[in-house]
């Protein structure tokens, strides 16, 4: 089937908007650092408004054959099962701490405002990405009221007659400090010596600086990671 230019224009307007859309989120994410950014999220809305006209209207000559039918909605279904893939590379497990969630469900929500554009849906398109981008950023400004913790890993070179949790204590009396995890190695750097590995929640009261205070001012803290 031959589209008029109109239609093929509208089409174009279309995969324009959700390439806006698709840039103004990864914008956000690009400036807090993360994996995915404007480029992911360009090409992600896009593809997925793309993909969404072609599962509209790109079988309309098809359909005009006797005893045919298809189900348009069959290659929408399959960019959402896609998606997954994508979301899925940029979430990272590192010492029992997860990262990129947030990141891959930015992703995902993107393809549904390229599906929404791609659809001719522009007022929920656009408003919802909109109220996406405002979303980050005020969740992201207000991280210390939904996040109260701050989770740390400290690795203390200790002798088998020091208790490692007394001491993190002592490192940081506040009472809220919790100790999640403990891992326990022998290491060959000094004899009866012990590597011992914490996971330990400090409050967000303590800044970066406070938290590398302790570091430098106590010897058998070895390492530190945030």
């Amino acid at each position: 089937m031959i589209f008029s230019v109109e239609t093929e224009l509208e089409f174009l307007l279309r995969i324009v908007l959700s390439v806006i859309c698709g840039a103004g989120i990864g914008f956000e994410r690009e400036t807090r650092l993360k994996t995915a950014g404007i480029r992911t999220h360009i090409i992600v809305s896009l593809g997925s408004a793309l993909m969404m006209i072609i599962s509209k209207y790109g079988f309309e000559d098809v359909l005009q054959l006797d005893h045919m039918s298809l189900d348009p909605s069959r290659i929408a279904a399959g960019i959402v099962t896609a998606v997954g893939f994508i979301g899925a590379g940029v979430i990272f497990v590192r010492n029992q701490t997860i990262s990129g969630v947030t990141t891959a469900a930015g992703i995902w929500a993107t393809v549904g405002i390229g599906m929404a554009i791609g659809s001719g849906m522009y007022i929920i398109g656009a408003a919802a990405t909109v109220l996406l981008i405002i979303l980050q950023l005020v969740l992201h400004r207000n991280s210390k009221l939904l996040k109260p913790y701050i989770s740390i890993h400290i690795t203390l070179s200790v002798t088998m007659e020091q208790d490692p949790v007394e001491m993190v204590r002592a490192l940081f009396p506040d009472k809220r400090v919790k100790v999640m995890d403990i891992e326990a190695r022998k290491t060959a750097l000094s004899q009866g010596e012990s590597e011992v590995r914490l996971t330990v929640l400090v409050p967000n009261s303590y800044s970066v600086s406070d938290i590398m205070q302790v570091y430098r001012d106590t010897p058998y803290m070895t390492q530190i990671e945030f």
